[in-house]
């Protein structure tokens, strides 16, 4: 073997080790899950749309849920780019999040138990929890989103 051929050996290896450390994906905490998603994004907004029969998703999340999308900042302006498409996002939710308490009374609304009056003068105001995904990857999938 020539020079050349050894260090252009060595070089490929190393390359393709790299390309294969990249595609490893990170460990998934305990108190979290790895979903997949369709929806629609806006800005740092992500709508949840009802899973299609040919792109199902990885979780059951209700249409009509928003979560807030943290990722870095060339995967979020590579989606803001898509904001008219559909899309599907893979990433970690804690499992808290995704509980859902109360009373269904259908098409997203539920009842659910708030915080106690504050004490003092005025009662306590209930705030509803934005789900927070940490996003590690997205696709493009077919339709369009509302405007």
């Amino acid at each position: 073997m020539t020079r050349f051929s050894v260090v252009a050996a060595i070089t490929l290896s190393a390359f393709s080790g790299a390309w294969l450390l990249a595609q490893e994906t990170k460990p998934v905490p305990k108190d979290a899950v790895r979903l997949s998603i369709p929806g629609c994004a806006k800005g740092a907004a992500f709508t949840t749309v009802r899973p299609s029969a040919d792109q199902p998703g990885t979780y059951d999340v209700p249409a009509g849920v928003h979560m807030h999308m943290n990722g870095s900042k060339q995967l979020m302006t590579a989606i803001k780019a898509h904001q008219e498409s559909m899309i599907e996002i893979t990433g970690t939710v804690r499992k808290d999040d995704l509980r859902q308490d109360g009373i269904s009374l259908g098409k997203g609304v539920r009842i659910a138990p708030g915080p106690s009056p504050s004490s003092g003068g005025s009662p306590g105001v209930p705030i509803a929890p934005q789900i927070q995904i940490d996003v590690e990857s997205w696709r493009q999938i077919s339709g369009t989103c509302p405007k």
